[in-house]
């Protein structure tokens, strides 16, 4: 694992040591957004039933009790994190389930490949990395979920239009028109930004031809 993702996993782990299975545990501020980035990141299935979707950096598995009460059936899912903490606390909180799986992974080209991809909130956190390390970082991830991706992959990010006196220097704020071209020109054509759900960020999401 490199330092980057060492350093992502120790942040991780420390939330969920410290506030346990809540939204503050994965380092969300409450569970009205977390489940406002649900919505919109399983818009790339285009449905609810009959197909496997990849749920990197999964936390305590909070994305999978979201599908289950939104009556999402008939999938196959795979949790994947850096967190040895938060794969032992997802799998303790899931057990006797034939359609899931919970994974400790070092890099994200450990994931298996899946109809879907999702990645929700593990991007915001840069720490002290510049703005262009972390870039980095993102794109190459994205990359990794697109290539075990046979259908569509969605993720989301902070936007750089949030308001300026509450912005802060450890958050990586993106350009959504630079991740919708980016993603338009390298990976399909059918890409959509969405950008108005009331929270200070956006999803993209990209879905295949089959």
């Amino acid at each position: 694992m490199n330092t980057l993702l060492k350093k992502i996993n120790q942040y991780y782990t420390d939330k969920i040591k410290e506030y346990g299975l809540t939204p503050k545990g994965v380092d969300w501020k409450d569970e009205t957004g977390q489940k406002i980035r649900f919505d919109q990141i399983l818009k790339v299935t285009g449905a609810s039933q009959n197909f496997s979707i990849n749920d990197l950096g999964c936390g305590y598995g909070s994305l999978y009790d979201y599908m289950v009460e939104k009556n999402f059936f008939g999938f196959y899912y795979n949790g994947y994190d850096l967190s040895e903490e938060m794969i032992i606390c997802a799998k303790n909180g899931h057990k006797n389930d034939e359609s899931l799986k919970f994974i400790k992974i070092d890099h994200p080209e450990e994931m298996d490949v899946c109809d879907y991809t999702v990645a929700s909130g593990i991007f915001n956190v840069k720490m002290h990395y510049k703005h262009h390390e972390w870039l980095y970082y993102v794109l190459n991830t994205i990359d990794e979920m697109n290539s075990k991706s046979n259908r569509g992959f969605a993720f989301n990010v902070l936007t750089k239009y949030s308001d300026k006196e509450y912005m802060r220097d450890d958050l990586f704020y993106a350009d959504p028109c630079y991740f919708f071209d980016y993603c338009k020109t390298k990976y399909s054509r059918n890409v959509t930004l969405i950008h108005d759900y009331d929270l200070y960020e956006f999803t993209i999401i990209v879905k295949k031809a089959v």
